[in-house]
């Protein structure tokens, strides 16, 4: 059976996940995440792939990022991929593959998705109960779209500054969406639509960008509240 077409718009945020084999350990060191970080950054502007949060997750990685070319996410995930691949290899004397396949992607709608894959990236580290708090864990972006830290690697989306007319009117909104975590729905929603590679945004969104794929609409789904509701969870 073919395998469905990958969805990649230009100049539209992705939503990126890539997995260890067999939900392996892709990071055994605080060493091997930052060499990952310095390999994206190095091969970002290259493959013209503008990355705006990510999260480095002992098994896995999530990014959002907005492709310059069609071309442009596939060529840096591939390229990424096998250079950390290469050093993993070397640094720990094994062999063979480390990723799980093909890398899992959704495209991005507008400011409601794309904020909301902020908050579902940067989030992750405290659903997945390392941190209380998201500043806390030190391979998220969250310190620099949130606190002001620079990188090199980062480039803030249009939708993010228009928060504020200023980086601290800018940074004090973009905290203020943390606040509160988002509802299973949403969590639901992003998931679902990251691992099929299906369009995250609204109904005329989808509809439009499986049209122009071909892609035949999955069947409608009862609507959910996608509101945000109770606090950052906390664990312990």
């Amino acid at each position: 059976m073919p395998r469905r077409a990958r969805i990649v718009l230009q100049e539209t945020p992705a939503h990126v996940v890539q997995r260890g084999h067999n939900r392996q350990r892709c990071f055994f060191r605080a060493g091997d995440y930052l060499v990952y970080l310095r390999i994206l950054e190095n091969l970002a502007t290259a493959h013209g792939c503008a990355v705006h949060a990510y999260a480095l997750m002992t098994n896995h990685v999530h990014l959002l990022l907005t492709p310059e070319r069609i071309d442009s996410l596939a060529g840096l995930m591939k390229e990424v991929g096998q250079r950390y691949v290469q050093y993993v290899n070397r640094r720990y004397g094994r062999s063979g593959t480390l990723w799980e396949g093909r890398f899992k992607s959704c495209a991005v709608q507008d400011e409601v998705y794309l904020l909301r894959c902020h908050r579902y990236i940067e989030l992750n580290p405290v659903r997945a109960c390392l941190v209380h708090h998201p500043r806390d864990y030190p391979w998220s972006s969250y310190r620099y779209n949130a606190d002001g830290r620079e990188s090199r690697l980062l480039t803030p989306h249009p939708i993010y500054r228009a928060l504020g007319q200023d980086s601290h009117e800018r940074r004090a909104a973009y905290r203020t969406l943390f606040e509160d975590d988002l509802a299973r729905a949403a969590l639901d929603e992003i998931r679902r639509a990251t691992k099929r590679n299906a369009p995250l945004g609204d109904s005329l969104f989808r509809t439009q960008v499986e049209s122009a794929y071909g892609i035949r609409p999955a069947r409608a789904r009862p609507r959910q509240d996608l509101s945000t509701t109770g606090s950052v969870p906390s664990c312990g």
